[in-house]
């Protein structure tokens, strides 16, 4: 085939899935990529694009100006977008997604993996894969809760309110316990939330059920993406909430303690340490691979 009779070559992309939390990926070690906000939102679009919760664009943190400070502490910066096309400081679902992908890719090993993130350095552990073949589960820590208040915040749906904790992740968190996961409503909207202005770039509201002793339930709306099958910055945030509704602060006993949390996609751990630490353990698996239409790479620009 000559150069000129050659077919245009289309962008490589894969999907992945952390307890049914889904993503796009795409690769780009170089940083060569520009993919604007109405591309992102294109390709996470589940009837006319790939379809996704957010989009992980897969760069080397030397080669990107957001994660360059952390080049020395990280080969690898995940630069992450909600489904709407904006920008997320940090996803914990999609981190095991990327941690993932670079093994399988062969751009790291199992084992302790940092990652740079917009909300700081982020260490990934990827277990071993069992001898039958099955992915080993990935442990993110995710790094301090913090719970800045102020008190008094309150979610509503259908005329019902309830308090809800301000717990932040590297992201924002309302956290709400509420008697029926059915009364978080629909949430393809995002639940108002009081008073206003605490929450100026917009918040991740999570509903939370007992479901046992240290053993929750939760439903979510992430900004920028609706309600999604699971959110891993949330899990934290609803371990972290329940803890304290419950009278345990490690910090204050000196014992880690640790809370299952299930999400519509499947279940999580998550064990807050006595230092602050938070790690959270789930699945992570890589579905597919293709390659994008070259029209549809058009979308993305080269810089």
């Amino acid at each position: 085939m000559t150069a000129s009779s050659a077919q245009p070559v289309g962008l490589p992309f894969l999907k992945g899935h952390g307890t049914q939390n889904d993503f796009v990926i795409v690769p780009d070690p170089e940083g060569r990529l520009a993919i604007g906000p109405e591309a992102v939102a294109a390709l996470c679009d589940r009837r006319s694009g790939i379809g996704g919760d957010g989009l992980l664009r897969v760069v080397r943190s030397a080669a990107d100006p957001v994660a360059a400070g952390q080049a020395d502490r990280a080969e690898w910066f995940m630069d992450y977008r909600n489904s709407d096309g904006s920008i997320g400081e940090m996803c914990g679902n999609g981190i095991r997604v990327f941690a993932r992908y670079l093994v399988e890719a062969g751009l790291a090993k199992p084992g302790e993996l940092p990652v740079a993130t917009r909300a700081g350095l982020r260490t990934v552990r990827v277990a071993e894969n069992a001898e039958d073949g099955t992915s080993g589960e990935i442990t993110v820590d995710m790094g301090h809760a913090l719970l800045p208040g102020p008190d008094g915040i309150e979610v509503t749906v259908g005329g019902r309110s309830w308090p809800a904790l301000n717990v932040n992740m590297g992201n924002p968190h309302a956290v709400a316990f509420v008697e029926s996961l059915d009364h978080a409503g629909e949430l393809l909207t995002a639940p108002p939330v009081s008073p206003g202005g605490v929450y100026p770039e917009g918040v991740n509201v999570e509903f939370v059920v007992d479901r046992g002793p240290r053993h929750v339930a939760m439903r979510v709306h992430e900004r920028g993406s609706g309600e999604t099958r699971s959110c891993g910055t949330g899990a934290c945030a609803v371990a972290v909430a329940a803890a304290r509704r419950d009278g345990v602060d490690p910090a204050v006993t000196g014992e880690a303690v640790t809370y299952t949390v299930d999400v519509l996609g499947g279940r999580l751990t998550i064990t807050e340490h006595p230092d602050g630490r938070v790690e959270k353990t789930g699945p992570a698996v890589i579905v597919a691979r293709g390659e994008l239409d070259p029209a549809w790479s058009a979308l993305v620009r080269g810089v």
